[in-house]
């Protein structure tokens, strides 16, 4: 049976993110407070620097994810092909949006599929949300949704703040714990744990890498707001309550939604504190996401610790904009903007680059 409510929110959130100002209000990344250190003998040739990385065990010609963002409705084919294409082109990496709605029925699976279809050799991953991680009993369900796209990796993405407002969203979180240990033990891929811009703390990352998780993606507060989105999907569906404060007494709708439009943890200090666990955790790939505005914020994100670099609504919008054109255009300008951040602090590798000084701007 086709889920109508599903695919209709899958469209409502691309359509809000590039119509609609989703930006966190008072709240950024934390990036534009450093810069690097700049090094007046690099003792490199521009020519020599390699921006190469691996990555669920292929290579990448530049650490950058095209980070999930969508799927499960008629147009997210189109979208999803797109996206694909250009990565495939770029030899970046991908992950496509929640699956829930393949989950629940098949008539929007190849807009989930065609990803593959059209990027045969980069790395592909999946991605569920926490709720419903919480309510496996096994694994079979999320083996089905990694085989539709022939999954390189399981992205969970953990959205509380965004279940919490949703009008119709499941804030049912006890278990999702023991669902990620789950699916570490039992899908034969890497199971990716993502926030989508409140922030990963180091204690929610110590307890992920408790059962067994190896790369996180700390996907911080700076970028796209998802509460503020919620909000204005609220107000769309004339302010109906979310499923969490129906039977929560009367209150004001519009003061109880606006003051969690910029909850959450800044990407820099999620990215800080989650990178200070490698030290004693081997093996641990940390993802930077959340407010990446450019190629130095992906340098930055690199130099505080970073392997790679997660990015969605600035490649939505330039897709949306230019095309396949317009989306090679940016990525071809922030990886120039990061070969410079790798000329400029003698950096030849992106290990290499990890190791370099950032310092606070002065005021």
């Amino acid at each position: 049976m086709k889920n109508t409510r599903t695919s209709s929110r899958k469209q409502q959130h691309v359509e809000i993110t590039l119509s609609k100002d989703v930006s966190f209000r008072t709240k950024t990344s934390g990036f534009e407070r450093f810069e690097f250190l700049h090094n007046a003998l690099p003792e490199l040739n521009f020519s020599d620097i390699d921006t190469t990385v691996s990555f669920l065990g292929k290579e990448l010609s530049f650490p950058l994810i095209v980070s999930s963002m969508t799927g499960g409705y008629k147009d997210a084919q189109r979208i999803n092909r797109q996206l694909a294409e250009v990565c495939a082109e770029k030899r970046l990496a991908m992950g496509v949006g929640s699956q829930r709605q393949a989950m629940e029925d098949s008539t929007y699976h190849r807009s989930f599929s065609v990803v593959r279809e059209v990027a045969k050799n980069i790395p592909v991953f999946g991605n569920i949300g926490a709720a419903e991680v919480a309510k496996l009993k096994d694994a079979s369900k999320v083996q089905k949704l990694a085989e539709l796209i022939h999954a390189d990796g399981f992205a969970v993405h953990l959205n509380p703040l965004q279940e919490f407002l949703q009008p119709e969203g499941s804030p049912d979180f006890h278990g999702v714990l023991s669902g990620i240990e789950l699916l570490v033990r039992q899908l034969n891929i890497p199971i990716l744990v993502k926030e989508i811009g409140a922030g990963i703390s180091r204690d929610v990352a110590k307890r992920l890498l408790n059962v067994g998780v190896r790369i996180i993606d700390v996907a911080g507060a700076g970028g796209t707001s998802w509460a503020g989105v919620e909000i204005i999907r609220r107000k769309n569906e004339n302010g109906r309550p979310s499923r969490a404060t129906q039977k929560n007494g009367k209150f004001s709708e519009e003061s109880f939604t606006s003051a969690f439009w910029d909850w959450g943890i800044p990407t820099v200090d999620a990215l800080r504190q989650v990178c200070s666990l490698k030290s004693e955790t081997q093996g641990l790939t940390v993802i930077s996401s959340g407010g990446i505005h450019g190629g130095l914020d992906v340098a930055k994100s690199i130099a505080f610790g970073a392997d790679l670099v997660g990015a969605a609504r600035p490649m939505l919008k330039a897709l949306e904009s230019g095309g396949r054109k317009g989306l090679i255009q940016k990525i071809d300008t922030w990886m120039m903007q990061v070969k410079g951040a790798m000329f400029l602090t003698g950096s030849r590798t992106v290990s290499e680059l990890q190791q370099r000084q950032l310092v606070l701007k002065a005021q």
